[in-house]
């Protein structure tokens, strides 16, 4: 028996725009350390590499290095604040939820990869009704590496119960991209996610404007022998 082929996606700047609810919890931090706010474009820039990271580069940006401690204690706030917050007002990309459908009508199966703490992506797909469309939810505590190693996305298109030479990764930063690249996983940028590096410029085998184009995109990737069998 032919096993489906699997969709990885990344969350934050791929599936749901969650810019807003981290721009509101990282200046909410900042405030409490009389920092001053960073802007969303900002936070677009720093997103992709998990909380603790994005709260560095907001820090970063304010001329401030904590120490190892004080990061502890505002990277706990941050959690905190963000759980709290988690899908205020972020929202899936105009088009998302009609292709996951379309790839689930076709059998495939859906998982998501993302570096966010596995359990506040639960949280948020939660929110947003979306989990049960997964075969697997993976964060980036949930192996014992994240992407950009090739493990995380292997590991994950392992968890839906697929093959990974029969998956398509979805992303919007160098960390998806270059993840799948090291894990022979064709991968596709979307353009309008979170990344200081325009996602053209990082050389996916395609890149996409919207979601509406994603299936066709998807299956011109699969190796020909899977297209060929109607997946």
């Amino acid at each position: 028996m032919i096993t489906p082929p699997t969709l990885v996606l990344d969350l934050d700047g791929t599936l749901v725009d969650t810019a807003p609810d981290l721009l509101a919890t990282l200046n909410a931090v900042l405030a409490g350390e009389r920092l001053p706010p960073v802007t969303l474009d900002q936070v677009r820039a720093m997103t992709g590499a998990g909380a603790r990271a994005l709260l560095e580069r907001g820090m970063a940006a304010a001329g401030v290095v904590a120490g190892p401690e004080r990061m502890d204690a505002l990277f706990a706030a941050f959690i905190d604040y963000y759980a709290a917050h988690i899908a205020d007002h972020s929202r899936p990309f105009p088009g998302a939820l009609q292709a996951l459908q379309r790839f689930s009508d076709a059998g495939w199966r859906l998982a998501v990869c993302t570096n966010k703490l596995e359990g506040l992506a639960r949280l948020l797909l939660d929110a947003l009704e979306l989990t049960p469309r997964f075969a697997a939810i993976a964060g980036g505590d949930t192996f014992a590496f994240r992407k950009p190693h090739p493990g995380h996305i292997l590991e994950t298109v392992r968890l839906a119960g697929g093959e990974p030479g029969r998956a398509v990764m979805v992303g919007d930063s160098a960390a998806d991209i270059n993840a799948a690249r090291a894990g022979g996983v064709p991968v596709i940028g979307m353009t309008f996610g979170y990344t200081d590096i325009p996602v053209v410029a990082l050389n996916p085998d395609a890149t996409l404007d919207h979601f509406d184009d994603l299936y066709d995109a998807a299956i011109r990737l699969l190796p020909a022998r899977i297209a060929a069998a109607g997946a």
